[in-house]
């Protein structure tokens, strides 16, 4: 078993519990109100008008290098990634593997963040996507190597009858295949997430084999102001970093410097 396989198996262990506890009505109930008080901003149409394209990322821990940032603030850094020019924020939800929690996006809006957020879990079940819609996520991660496409098409429907936008995960062109169902941005992930191997080639290789209409994203391993620049030149639009922020003192003054360099 490589390791998302075994966070895979642990999810859905996981989520259902978290239905047992609170049962999808009840859930459902509470995010009717939510779609009632309005939309959140759009995800893709953020990453279209920014000069910059970068998804900040929250990421307080990882499987393959342990904490990163036990004592990260969801309600402090967030913020500082709005303030410091970041087209979007992504957050970890993942608690066991990631040292996240859904919570975590309820304290980024709390604090003022009103950037889209996405919500970055690993998800195998419609309930999820209610729990990021009532918590104040903009749009979801759907991973296709951790999904049937069926199954990936009837979440990723599901998402879109919430007002929840998409984020489709690919790695390799052997899931290129799951594009065809119609998400709002199509990422490419640099990182194996059967091995943790990161190497950022993955996007300039898959860039042309995705449709062309599509928002672009890729997706870890870039820290490098030329690199974000040539993605850009291959059709990329918009750029998932978390760990080279994370790293520092300052995640959003280390943000800041890097839009600065472009």
């Amino acid at each position: 078993m490589d390791i998302l396989d075994e966070i895979i198996a642990h999810k859905r262990i996981e989520v259902t519990a978290q239905k047992q506890d609170r049962p999808l009505a009840a859930l459902s109930r509470d995010v009717e109100a939510a779609i009632a008080a309005g939309p959140q901003p759009s995800m893709a149409a953020a990453l279209l008008a920014s000069g910059s394209g970068i998804i900040a990322e929250f990421k307080r821990k990882s499987p393959s290098k342990g904490w990163i940032k036990e004592d990260g603030d969801a309600a402090v850094i967030p913020l500082t990634y709005q303030r410091s020019g970041a087209a979007a924020v992504s957050i970890l939800a993942d608690r066991k593997y990631f040292g996240g929690s859904p919570e975590y996006i309820s304290a980024a809006r709390r604090s003022g963040v009103t950037l889209p957020i996405l919500y970055k879990e690993f998800i195998v079940d419609e309930y999820q996507i209610y729990q990021a819609r009532l918590i104040g996520a903009s749009a979801v991660l759907l991973i296709a190597a951790a999904l049937t496409k069926a199954e990936c098409g009837s979440l990723l429907k599901t998402a879109h009858n919430l007002g929840l936008e998409v984020l489709l995960e690919m790695h390799s062109e052997a899931e290129l295949g799951y594009a065809e169902l119609g998400p709002d941005m199509c990422g490419i992930n640099n990182r194996n997430l059967g091995t943790f191997v990161t190497d950022v080639e993955n996007s300039f290789r898959l860039a042309e084999k995705l449709p062309e209409r599509t928002v672009k994203v890729s997706e870890s391993g870039i820290s490098r102001p030329q690199t974000l620049k040539e993605l850009r030149e291959c059709g990329f639009r918009g750029f998932l970093i978390g760990e080279m922020f994370m790293k520092k003192d300052d995640p959003g003054a280390a943000l800041g410097q890097l839009i600065a360099e472009l």
